[in-house]
């Protein structure tokens, strides 16, 4: 690292040695002593004021005004008359000329900051301004020259805004004539220990409070952690921590009270050529996949264990196991419908005889010789149209039954109403 490099960040006070802070660093330095215009990317809280800062501070423009301007603290309504002045009387509460920012800092610098927040007819006068230089007071019809050098700062995704139509393309590629990226304090975790102690250096001397100081495995997990906002979240916590905690060793548990791990979730990302899916859609999808997966895992259980079934024989199998056995190769519609019903015919008449008589596994000589039949069973496909399956049933009941609805929905075992809700449902009132 060279020494115009460390003597700027004992200047400011900035602390770390990541290659991409260095490198914003070294950057700034670079095009300090141009007029080109700068544009600073970065999350909030990285510290993106300090890079105008560096910028004005090694430029010829040293000895003259540094203004800061936060676009989107000012009402769009009073924006264009804070940054180009207006005229007495141009509006109401207008009662005397006022010099607007471009005029007070004309030879100097201007940081615009959250640059992605003004509003498109504050864009095109701002656009005027870094082409010729130019601007008029609102109110006015005279044209007023100024010499400012412009760096701007956003944390917005300029390249959306601009397919947004919130920010002007032009405008976006005038200001970045040079890019500056400050990284997020998540990428730097070897920094993040060392302003911990600077903060907590300086919050001791603040407050006349002894310094706080992070056990290794508090260490170990501030390291880890994200930092949503970044390095202004770091300096509060710390703030925070030097006020309140009477231990100044700081241990991983007290430490996880303040920035809980798991209170931060994954964030979901809408790209944009990511077609937006309906959150309803997706869970009946995911639920049906879920459903699907569980039958074929039951499937392969079943032949699981017919296969375990054949290689022990059924002298080796337990009453509880034989319980089970019944259990799981007897259909789920005789535990449901009465043994008089239609269903229950209908049910037993699509079934081997032999899987669903439960007496089977209590015959001694039973040497399960049709076990091949019940794997044959299971593995085979279904029809999976309940729709289809209801139907046929209710056609069947109601040719018993001559058409008669009220024998049909007995012997279905369902109310009337639910039957002619379902005969108006298929289609099969004539």
């Amino acid at each position: 690292m060279s020494n115009e490099l460390q003597n700027i960040k004992n200047r400011f006070g900035i602390i770390g040695n990541f290659p991409a802070l260095n490198r914003a660093l070294e950057k700034a330095i670079q095009v300090a002593p141009t007029d080109i215009s700068v544009i600073v990317i970065g999350e909030s809280g990285v510290g993106k004021e300090f890079i105008p800062k560096i910028i004005h501070s090694e430029s010829k423009r040293k000895h003259q005004p540094y203004i800061v301007v936060n676009c989107g603290a000012i009402p769009e309504g009073t924006i264009d008359s804070e940054l180009f002045g207006h005229e007495k009387g141009a509006f109401t509460g207008a009662t005397a000329t006022r010099k607007g920012y471009f005029e007070v800092a004309d030879g100097g610098t201007i940081f615009l900051d959250e640059v992605g927040e003004l509003p498109l007819q504050t864009q095109v006068r701002l656009l005027r301004v870094l082409e010729s230089g130019e601007f008029m007071k609102v109110g006015s019809s005279q044209v007023q020259k100024t010499n400012v050098r412009i760096v701007a700062a956003t944390n917005v995704n300029m390249m959306k805004a601009i397919q947004d139509g919130r920010f002007r393309e032009d405008l976006y590629y005038r200001l970045n004539t040079v890019q500056i990226d400050m990284p997020p304090l998540r990428e730097r975790k070897g920094d993040i220990h060392l302003l911990f102690r600077k903060f907590a250096i300086d919050f001791a001397e603040k407050y006349r409070m002894p310094e706080l100081e992070l056990e290794p495995s508090a260490v170990h997990y501030i390291e880890n952690y994200t930092f949503p906002g970044n390095i202004r979240q770091l300096r509060n916590l710390v703030e925070q921590m030097t006020v309140v905690e009477r231990n100044r060793h700081v241990e991983v548990e007290k430490l996880a009270d303040y920035i809980p791990m798991e209170s931060h979730l994954p964030m979901v990302v809408n790209t944009p050529n990511t077609p937006k899916q309906n959150d309803f859609g997706s869970e009946r999808e995911i639920m049906y996949k879920i459903l699907f997966d569980m039958r074929n895992d039951i499937n392969d259980l079943k032949s699981l264990t017919s296969e375990l079934i054949k290689n022990r024989g059924t002298s080796d199998l337990s009453s509880h196991e034989k319980n089970l056995i019944n259990r799981i190769y007897t259909p789920e519609t005789q535990q449901n419908v009465a043994p008089g019903s239609l269903l229950y015919f209908e049910n037993n008449s699509n079934h081997n005889p032999v899987v669903q008589n439960p007496t089977i596994i209590s015959e001694p000589d039973n040497s399960y010789e049709d076990i091949e039949d019940i794997e044959i069973e299971e593995n085979r496909p279904e029809s999976l149209s309940l729709q289809n399956n209801e139907k046929d049933l209710i056609i069947k009941a109601l040719e018993k039954h001559k058409g008669r609805r009220n024998k049909a929905a007995d012997e279905l075992g369902i109310s009337q109403r639910t039957l002619y809700r379902k005969i108006k449902q298929y289609n099969l009132e004539e």
